[in-house]
């Protein structure tokens, strides 16, 4: 191993590396419980019921095997993406469906444009190719570099503010108004009660800095739930199988295995062409989202620990002589592989800065990830008790990491505050993370054209402006 994942001379061991992996999938395994909830609602279900329906529907999750499909394609995803960034580019970085990328694909590609799962999932992985052809011809980095830093971190914030939504919106914490838009949910609603009580108890983890304080939120309210449900016999909507196991042979993958539907794709909405530049739209704005997610989860842990930089990643030979030329081809691949199983983009997950920050150097990090994951393929009777109020607040929480972006917006300058504030606001009052990016890039370039800069906007950005605007005009 040490020979393998060069430990000595990353300055590390085998036992070191063992607990930063630990650490790692602690931090992130929430994702195994958040996903097939939140993918439920686009029809993924085994009675094709969209949205607010799965919950009224009263769906048993444990029982369901397309959800439970979900769940083993979340996990076998995060297994095959993270074992490649460990034994390939040998850098100590998790993957797993993201989140951001899952609420995309339900609420705005499922639920609004109208596409079938099967459809979005085809996007996913047509996505996943385009990220591996343009990380192997190097214009994923170009792509990441035409666009200002202003709207990078725009996009990071708007997408933490819309994950945030989602999560207030599930929970009940914000419900809808006929005079007012929204509006306070009633705390006369046990699962409002549950929702804000498990968003006190995650939110005094984080403080305390507990690892793991987002999947200790959601089991620890998941525990309350149930105490509500069968000791104050409230009605929570909770599932408790008669002959309830925590352990279990892994469900079955074959509802959502290959399922990808590529001939309705282009096809799909009204007019002539509609569907093939709806599809292009929400393909682009898929691999725009992944693109700056990854990157800024590589910038932002490897200048804190040194991983990328020039002392520790210098250039060998071959196609991608640097690690993070390794890593982006890693996180790549897995998006495609995420699509073929059944679960949205699969993408870095910075929650892999807690195992860094233990003192994970190496590939070796993931691997062991990896192999946590395994173990939690038979898990899945855990599944069918956690509700959507015991996910809401991982969900709100999480917006709170990501909205720390906004601080790095200059709002002093308005030429660079516009652009970034209609990113900014567009993503949650439209309900749409690719309506968030198509306004902050056509504010930018129009900005910088009528202020007699126009050469500062790079050629790559005019073209997403130009394929935003005709998004926009054709209403696709």
């Amino acid at each position: 191993m040490d020979r393998y994942f060069k430990l000595k001379e990353n300055g590390t061991d085998v036992r070191t590396e063992i607990i930063a992996g630990i650490t790692t999938f602690i931090t992130m395994a929430y994702i195994i419980f958040v996903n097939p909830m939140i993918l439920a609602q686009s029809g993924m279900n085994s009675q094709g019921l969209l949205g607010a329906a799965v919950g009224e529907a009263g769906l048993n999750v444990s029982n369901d095997p397309v959800i439970a499909a979900v769940f083993v394609a979340t996990i076998l995803s995060a297994v095959i993406g993270t074992m490649i960034m460990g034994l390939v580019a040998n850098v100590p970085f998790a993957l797993a469906a993201g989140m951001g990328m899952n609420a995309f694909f339900t609420f705005y590609v499922v639920l609004t444009v109208g596409y079938t799962w099967q459809q979005a999932l085809a996007i996913v992985f047509i996505c996943g190719i385009i990220n591996i052809i343009i990380t192997v011809t190097k214009l994923r980095v170009m792509i990441v570099d035409s666009i200002p830093d202003s709207l990078k971190n725009a996009i990071g914030a708007g997408i933490g503010l819309f994950i945030a939504l989602i999560g207030f919106k599930e929970g009940g914490l914000v419900a809808s108004s006929p005079d007012t838009l929204v509006a306070m949910g009633s705390l006369k609603d046990p699962k409002v009660v549950l929702t804000a009580i498990g968003l006190i108890i995650t939110g005094i983890l984080m403080v305390r800095k507990v690892k793991g304080s987002i999947l200790l939120g959601i089991i620890l309210t998941t525990v309350i739930g149930v105490f509500m449900q069968t000791v104050l016999d409230l009605k929570m909507d909770i599932f408790l199988p008669e002959s309830f196991r925590i352990f279990s042979l892994p469900p079955s993958l074959e509802p959502t295995l290959f399922k990808l539907d590529f001939n309705g794709l282009f096809t799909a909405g009204t007019g002539i062409g509609a569907g093939i530049v709806s599809a292009l739209a929400i393909i682009m704005s898929f691999s725009l989202v992944d693109t700056f997610d990854t990157i800024g989860t590589f910038i932002g842990t490897g200048r804190k620990t040194g991983i990328f930089d020039e002392k520790n990643d210098k250039p060998g030979k071959g196609r991608f002589p640097r690690k993070l030329d390794k890593a982006l081809f890693a996180d790549s691949i897995a998006t495609s592989i995420g699509a073929l199983v059944g679960t949205s983009n699969v993408t870095t997950y910075v929650e892999s800065a807690a195992g860094i920050s233990e003192g994970g150097k190496t590939g070796l990090t993931s691997v062991v990830t990896a192999i946590c994951f395994i173990l939690a393929l038979f898990l899945s009777p855990v599944v069918g008790i956690v509700s959507a109020q015991a996910t809401a607040p991982a969900l709100i929480i999480v917006g709170v990491l990501m909205i720390g972006a906004i601080m790095k917006i200059n709002f002093d300058d308005f030429t660079e505050a516009l652009p970034a504030f209609f990113t900014l606001v567009m993503m949650p009052f439209t309900y749409s993370i690719a309506n968030g990016i198509a306004a902050g890039f056509i504010f930018y370039t129009l900005i910088k054209i009528v202020t007699g800069k126009a050469k500062e906007v790079h050629p790559i950005m005019y073209v997403f402006t130009v394929l935003f605007i005709l998004k926009f005009a054709l209403q696709v």
